[in-house]
């Protein structure tokens, strides 16, 4: 395009209303600055575009040809204006979102139902990786936040916790019988039981590692790869799995998993949403974010 867009806005006002006068009026500009880009433009295209006269102006074929296009620019153009507006009015927006699958699962969709129900023009993307992997994605900006668990600061992120999550070992009785049966301690089941863990990856299997580092030897563990399978697995009796203690609580409770003391306690440890500090927040985000300081 050789003219820039206010050329043929001037242009296309013109044609409309037939009159320098009228347009002048709605453009809220001169009519002499009127006739001026009118002039420009036609001496840049090389062809007349309208026939004067004392009742105003008409457009000539090559101007209407032009108009023609140009009037359906402008109404593309008027559209996305509308569409924007309307998803502004309407909360209407996009976000993207990270999490993993345990915390989708046993966290993060309570929390949806919640926010879709007072956002339902809202569209959410959620692409499922463990919560380093998605700190990852949100540094690079490929989402636009996360729902993860925090175990330190990390300098580009801002993190809004909303909750804290702890750690335990867990195992069916059979299974601590079982020890038990082979004179080991319950103080040693932990030493000697099969432990079956996440994979090394993991921010669990990090965050659990560092504080048990001195105490365990997680060297010849079963490494499994979700914490559903940890707990199936506990169930069945295969071994003690390290999981979310907030995520069994019934199963304790019933006495289908037995709680396994560890050597020290394992500090409970952030969860919560993480965006890129800086970065250009949408409206939706911005709500998303204002919605989980709430809950």
């Amino acid at each position: 395009m050789t003219q820039n867009l206010s050329s043929y806005r001037i242009f296309y006002t013109v044609a409309k209303y037939e009159n320098i006068s009228k347009a002048a009026k709605e453009l809220y500009i001169s009519q002499p600055a009127i006739s001026k880009s009118i002039r420009k433009l036609e001496e840049s295209l090389e062809v007349k575009l309208f026939n004067r006269s004392s009742k105003g102006v008409t457009l000539t074929d090559e101007g209407a040809i032009l108009f023609n296009h140009v009037e359906e620019a402008f109404t593309i153009l008027d559209h996305g204006e509308d569409e924007l507006r309307r998803n502004l009015e309407l909360g209407v927006g996009h976000i993207k979102l990270g999490v993993s699958t345990t915390l989708c699962k046993f966290m993060l969709l309570p929390y949806l139902n919640r926010f879709i129900k007072n956002n339902p023009h809202i569209k959410i993307s959620i692409s499922c990786q463990s919560s380093s992997e998605t700190l990852d994605l949100i540094s690079s900006g490929q989402i636009d936040m996360g729902f993860v668990s925090m175990i330190r600061q990390i300098k580009d992120i801002t993190f809004n916790p909303v909750g804290e999550i702890t750690d335990t070992f867990v195992a069916s009785r059979s299974y601590l019988e079982n020890l038990s049966l082979r004179n080991i301690k319950p103080e040693n089941y932990l030493s000697e039981g099969t432990l079956m863990l996440l994979n090394k990856q993991n921010m669990t299997r990090k965050y659990v590692e560092t504080n048990l580092l001195d105490c365990i030897d997680t060297s010849d563990s079963i490494e499994v790869s979700s914490l559903d399978l940890l707990i199936e697995f506990a169930k069945i009796g295969l071994g003690i799995s390290c999981v979310i203690k907030d995520f069994v609580l019934d199963e304790i409770k019933a006495g289908t998993l037995i709680e396994v003391p560890a050597p020290i306690k394992i500090p409970s440890r952030p969860v919560g949403f993480a965006y890129r500090r800086g970065a250009s927040l949408t409206p939706a985000v911005k709500e998303f974010i204002s919605n989980s300081s709430e809950a």
